[in-house]
């Protein structure tokens, strides 16, 4: 049996025999692993609040040869979504972030880079600014993945579509003129075009200096999620919880 010591965030927990919980975490060092916490259900004295969704945490824990889940010791509270205010929008935000993790990563895969970004967009969650935050995961976790197709050519013509409008279809990759769109696409004025390349050029707490109210960049925020569900075959039922906010 191997111990570890890992920094991890908590994307979810199920019910799991009798008084324990399924937890799965992403960790920084391992990727995203699942383990057991024993009688968690019934005794709260070993890990309190820190099984809460998006809780930032040291975790401790076990691992055997040829077992899929670890056994989970102890989490030390680094950082709680709990520490500060919650509404629907900020939990539906939060929910998105662990929804997104768990669908796009594999399991035992390091990805310190994602790890970095959920870290810090969810510390900038806040009640009324949750927006911002949620468009920049959602474009920077497709350009880490590799998703994010170049907004500057038509993959079609290779026409260059800097300081014009681009078009985009759910049903196809790549960004397109308006000559080549396809069906159904949807565009992106000049100025959502140039307001993604900001986030890419910006950490997300420069842009939190700027009030993103729910109407700022919604077309970006659009495009963000549609590209991630593309990529993931399925839809993401927190942003549809999300919007309703």
């Amino acid at each position: 049996m191997t111990q570890r010591q890992s920094e991890a965030i908590v994307l979810r927990t199920w019910p799991f025999e009798e008084a324990d919980l399924l937890v799965s975490l992403l960790t920084r060092e391992q990727g995203r692993i699942k383990g057991v916490a024993r009688h968690a259900m019934r005794s709260r004295r070993r890990f309190g609040g820190a099984l809460e969704p998006m809780t930032y945490v040291r975790a401790s824990y076990a691992e055997k040869p040829r077992q899929e889940l670890v056994r989970l010791d102890g989490f030390e509270i680094l950082w709680s979504p709990l520490a500060d205010p919650v509404d629907y929008g900020r939990t539906a935000a939060l929910e998105f972030v662990a929804e997104v993790l768990e669908e796009a990563l594999p399991e035992q895969a390091p990805e310190d880079a994602v790890f970095r970004l959920a870290l810090t967009t969810i510390e900038e969650m806040r009640v009324g600014r949750v927006w911002m935050p949620v468009t920049y995961f959602a474009l920077w976790m497709s350009r880490l993945m590799g998703w994010m197709p170049s907004l500057a050519h038509c993959t079609v013509c290779g026409l260059d579509l800097r300081g014009q409008r681009v078009w985009y279809s759910t049903a196809s990759d790549g960004i397109t003129c308006g000559e080549d769109r396809r069906g159904e696409s949807a565009s992106l004025p000049p100025g959502t075009v140039a307001e993604a390349v900001r986030f890419f050029r910006s950490t997300v707490a420069e842009l939190a200096k700027e009030e993103w109210p729910k109407t700022r960049a919604a077309d970006l925020r659009q495009f963000a999620v549609a590209l991630l569900e593309r990529h993931l075959e399925r839809r993401i039922k927190s942003a549809r919880a999300l919007e309703r906010a």
